[in-house]
């Protein structure tokens, strides 16, 4: 959870850089969240507190996606393949999976 708030309270940042662990374990309590919106969503049957949270954490998600991407050597930039379906999500969640770089690049320290 605290990998999570930590990301919530660098929700613009996007500079530097952010381990595996963290962006990973940020992305566990996203979809955990959103699958309990979408449940009370279903209960009133309406999509709004599912719209909400979305809406509320897409600047997160890209900012930790960025430094994520910042982590591996890459330009956040990347997150536009995005655009492209299926392929570009795939090749977006590679990058995420791979190891730090371990010394020190462009965007910062090796956060480990």
């Amino acid at each position: 959870m605290e990998h999570f708030k930590e990301a919530l309270n660098r929700y613009a940042d996007f500079t530097g850089r952010i381990r595996r662990q963290s962006y990973w374990m940020f992305i566990l309590f996203y979809l955990l969240f959103a699958m309990l919106c979408g449940l009370i969503d279903s209960l009133l049957g309406e999509e709004i507190i599912s719209s909400i949270y979305a809406l509320a954490l897409f600047i997160p998600s890209l900012s930790a996606t960025t430094r994520r991407l910042h982590d591996t050597g890459r330009s956040g930039w990347w997150q536009l393949l995005y655009l492209l379906p299926v392929v570009g999500v795939l090749i977006v969640i590679v990058f995420c999976v791979l190891d730090s770089e371990k010394e020190h690049n462009q965007y910062g320290p090796c956060p480990k």
